[in-house]
């Protein structure tokens, strides 16, 4: 009998968050923050052990949904659960940062520790289930409830505007999926199923096609988020804590994505053909206008987040080209983006727990306290630039690639941003890292200690590794990508 696989990776986070919380019941406060620490940590690494395994199972040459699920719910409805090509790296991505996110909040997370490491791991397998999700109303429930565990996050151990970051982050993101949650009442009474397989092939009226596709775009929309409903992210990234910047950023953005090349392209291809000289248009203008409004930040993370923003420009412009350079470029490129911006928030993070201020003039000259420190921040920093050799520049050329077969202006507009990208980027690094140490604070900072490298160093690798050999990623996403391009028809070339 075939084990479920699936359904073990979605839940054993949340099996672990049950531990947590008979071990809060157990143990006086003291002790059962500790346990906390390390059942999150034992059940997340564990999590991304299975994960691989879940990965050593799935054949790459196919492009079909392998080790299905199938249960009957309720009024009709399936529990149903599924891998591809394009789900695998982001649960990957997912799993493989979850132990990281722990081990960064091991110290700076000091007051309800077991209520902060439960929601941690409740979010994990609530993102696990939307990337694995078959059934329209269980990628539903998935995609909303990771709200919940956020939105505590921000709004607990938060900064000092947490409550408003919170609710902007929660109450932006929510009404864009009531329309999505209207759009899929109405697919599955036109197809008579709410079965996301039976949907792409389903072939919708054009008509229903571009009220569907607006509906799904204003959820996604925001998810990512896209120009100009993007202003709940800066918010919410300055008042998270370390790690909640990092998912929200790396993992999080993604489901934005996932949802336009899993619903919006296969499903919509008559309304993505027709709306996307508007997503090309958003696109540029996020990459250029992100970039330009980063560049005059004087908050760290605000930087970073407004990078963020200008990042998945790139991604939604790779998608909307419509051919196979593009679409793989914008898968590898959130994945790219996952590994980049979760480390610089990391960055961020370090200076923070000794420092408690983001603003960036308050540092300079850290290079002479911290070299290792600027050493990883230099990497991170030239990735997000998209130096070649590191994946950051993958993603990007693909997705330029890809849009500049179905309209050279955008790639244009694209390269403006790159050239941006490294203005502000080169000039963050210098404020914080170059020059002579002005604040005493900075004095008698410490490098990184073993903990950090730990943390910092898989992601160094991923980075690198991935740079150097992106067929890591392009091999496994290129089946999955090649179906999905073939139903859009290459509306882009």
């Amino acid at each position: 009998m075939e084990l479920p696989w699936l359904s073990m990776l979605a839940f054993l986070p949340l099996a672990g968050a049950i531990l947590i919380v008979l071990a809060r019941l157990a143990f006086s406060a003291g002790g059962g923050d500790t346990a906390a620490r390390w059942i999150a940590l034992v059940a997340t690494l564990a999590t991304a052990a299975l994960s691989i395994h879940v990965a050593s199972l799935v054949d790459l040459d196919r492009p079909d949904f392998q080790l299905v699920e199938r249960v009957p719910w309720f009024a009709g409805l399936e529990y149903h659960v599924g891998i591809d090509g394009i789900s695998l790296p982001l649960v990957l991505l997912t799993t493989l940062l979850m132990p990281l996110c722990i081990l960064a909040s091991w110290r700076s997370i000091d007051r309800q520790v077991s209520l902060y490491m439960a929601l941690f791991l409740v979010l994990e397998t609530l993102i696990i289930g939307v990337f694995i999700a078959l059934d329209l109303f269980l990628f539903y429930v998935f995609f909303e409830g990771g709200l919940i565990p956020m939105f505590i996050i921000i709004g607990i151990w938060g900064g000092a505007r947490r409550v408003y970051a919170a609710f902007k982050f929660f109450l932006y993101t929510l009404l864009g999926s009531v329309l999505m949650l209207v759009a899929m009442v109405a697919m599955a009474l036109d197809a008579g199923t709410t079965d996301i397989t039976a949907l792409m092939d389903h072939g919708f009226a054009p008509a229903l096609q571009t009220w569907l596709w607006l509906a799904f775009f204003a959820s996604f929309a925001v998810k990512m988020p896209m120009w100009p409903v993007h202003t709940w992210l800066p918010d919410a990234h300055v008042e998270a804590p370390t790690a909640g910047s990092v998912i929200l950023a790396a993992v999080l953005l993604k489901l934005g994505g996932y949802g336009f090349i899993r619903f919006s392209l296969p499903m919509f291809p008559d309304a993505s053909e027709l709306f996307a000289p508007l997503v090309f248009a958003l696109s540029v203008i996020a990459i250029v206008y992100a970039s330009l409004v980063a560049f005059r930040q004087t908050d760290v993370k605000k930087l970073i987040a407004y990078s963020s923003v200008a990042h998945m420009g790139f991604v939604t412009m790779g998608l909307f080209a419509g051919n196979e350079q593009g679409v793989q470029g914008a898968m590898f490129q959130m994945v790219s983006h996952g590994i980049i911006s979760a480390a610089l928030f990391l960055c961020v993070g370090v200076v923070y727990d000794r420092m408690h201020t983001r603003e960036i003039a308050a540092y300079g000259g850290l290079v002479h306290r911290m070299p290792v420190y600027a050493t990883v921040f230099l990497l991170f920093t030239m990735a997000n630039i998209g130096l070649p050799g590191t994946s950051g520049f993958v993603g990007e050329f693909l997705t330029m690639l890809g849009a500049f077969e179905a309209n050279a202006w955008v790639a244009v507009g694209a390269a403006l941003g790159v050239i941006l990208s490294a203005m502000y980027g080169l000039t963050l690094y210098r404020r914080m890292v170059f020059g002579e140490v002005t604040n005493p604070a900075v004095s008698g900072m410490g490098d990184l200690s073993v903990r950090e490298v730990t943390v910092f160093l898989p992601l160094v690798v991923a980075a690198i590794v991935l740079g150097i050999y992106p067929s890591l990623v392009l091999d496994v996403t290129a089946p999955a990508v090649a179906a999905v391009v073939e139903r859009v028809a290459g509306f882009g070339s």
